[in-house]
């Protein structure tokens, strides 16, 4: 289904995710998203009578399932799949995003973050929901090639907090290296827990 295909709805939380991603939340109005999302005007109290904290909590909730989505493609596509495998396939989404999109755009999770997590933000809670889905899909993926379940949730905080920090440093610098040398220096440790 295409954009314009989708609901009004689904276009809004859509497009709210790839505003946050780009700008932040603070520079994020109700009325870019409508106009982006290119929805009948007035529909925005329709469907998210929480308001602008509604909205962006489930874009974070979108971009959390899309993460999560992702992260399990790489095992029913792997011939062999590996703790290193799976990061390099994540990495590996967003070198070519960054590319693509001239570094544009970053993770809508990390830029809310950055913007809501020290105060009390009602947006905090779906932040949190949205972050716990992304890591438990990694962990899952991880136990799924028998990485021991006590250290599987460790290693997947590294990998997400490492990429996230690739990603923050990519787009800073404009080098999609970054992403390639976390891959390349993290790939031993990962796989020295593999079963």
């Amino acid at each position: 289904m295409s954009g314009e295909e989708r609901p009004p709805r689904e276009r809004m939380v859509y497009s709210a995710a790839q505003l946050v991603r780009s700008r932040g939340v603070s520079a994020t109005g109700v009325r870019d998203v409508v106009a982006h999302a290119n929805a009948p005007r007035g529909s925005f109290q329709h469907y998210f009578p929480g308001g602008k904290d509604q909205l962006v909590g489930e874009a974070l909730a979108w971009s959390a399932d899309y993460a999560a989505r992702w992260v399990t493609s790489y095992g029913r596509h792997a011939e062999s799949p590996s703790p290193s495998g799976l990061f390099a396939h994540m990495a590996r989404q967003w070198r070519e995003e960054l590319t693509a999109r001239r570094y544009e755009r970053g993770c809508p999770m990390m830029a809310t973050a950055a913007e809501l997590a020290g105060g009390d933000s009602p947006v905090n809670e779906p932040l949190r929901a949205a972050a716990g889905r992304w890591e438990q899909a990694v962990v899952d993926e991880l136990v799924r090639m028998d990485v021991p379940a006590e250290r599987a949730r460790g290693l997947a905080t590294l990998m997400i907090s490492a990429l996230e920090g690739a990603i923050m440093l990519a787009r800073v610098c404009r080098d999609v290296g970054r992403l390639d040398t976390v891959v390349s220096e993290l790939a031993p440790v990962l796989d020295s827990y593999a079963g």
